[in-house]
């Protein structure tokens, strides 16, 4: 059994933070003594552990931070098998924005090296959605926006072919780093000079500006995201037995 201090100190968090996990759910309500004082169980220290490995990384696109916090909720409401679930499905979409990370920072480290896009077949605006995981409207709204051209058929219809594809990941990748569309534009608008000064735009860039060193910090979060919700996944699997139930239940 711990106290708040204690049980605080082994997780590396302030007292005030453990008892406010327990107010929002993190972790499982805590029993009190007579004198009133809370005393944690391993359980609530094995929960704790669990969120603080979640939350340990700041992914920047809220749809993270909101899996992260179901599967820190099931945990908090001892559905550990939920939890052990949840923790799946996150490490899955980790995986697959990861891969789109990495679409948009090699994406731009082609257009410093003035290098083409590879090619590939040209598609419709729906399924250039499906392609990024997004929808229609939003590459819509991006077009009215100014942040891309996309060229027409004979037919009259737009064509997303390879360069389209590789610019609509890196703005997908700025709106996810919350960047703004005047933001983007601005930055995009740099990057599109006949001869931009790659040296100048890598060394100085202005805080706005910063397109190379975003798409990196982004796959690099993704990647530590990644790792711990891996570790999560094994704290779950480790404390239960072929039951289904937690060890220290």
């Amino acid at each position: 059994m711990y106290k708040t201090k204690e049980i605080a100190d082994l997780v590396g968090i302030h007292p005030n933070t453990v008892r406010i996990y327990e107010d929002w759910g993190f972790i499982s309500p805590v029993p009190r003594q007579r004198n009133n004082y809370r005393r944690y169980s391993e359980q609530h220290l094995f929960q704790l552990k669990l969120a603080r490995r979640l939350f340990r990384c700041e992914i920047v696109q809220g749809n993270m931070r909101h899996r992260a916090r179901q599967i820190v909720y099931a945990s908090g409401a001892k559905d550990y098998e939920r939890a052990r679930r949840l923790t799946e499905q996150y490490i899955a979409h980790l995986q697959w924005e990861y891969d789109h990370a990495v679409s948009a920072a090699s994406a731009v480290q082609r257009w410093l090296n003035k290098e083409p896009a590879p090619s590939s077949a040209a598609h419709s605006r729906k399924q250039a959605a499906q392609i990024l995981g997004t929808t229609p409207e939003t590459i819509r709204n991006w077009e009215r926006n100014g942040l891309i051209r996309i060229p027409r058929s004979q037919s009259g219809h737009r064509v997303y072919g390879s360069p389209e594809l590789e610019r609509l990941q890196v703005i997908r990748a700025l709106r996810a780093a919350h960047y703004s569309l005047t933001s983007i534009l601005r930055l995009l608008n740099r990057m599109d000079q006949p001869h931009p000064d790659a040296i100048k735009t890598l060394n100085t860039p202005a805080p706005q500006e910063e397109i190379l060193s975003v798409a990196d910090q982004l796959v690099h979060s993704l990647a530590t995201a990644k790792a711990d919700a891996n570790e999560v996944l094994s704290m779950l699997t480790s404390s239960f037995p072929e039951s289904g139930n937690p060890e220290f239940s």
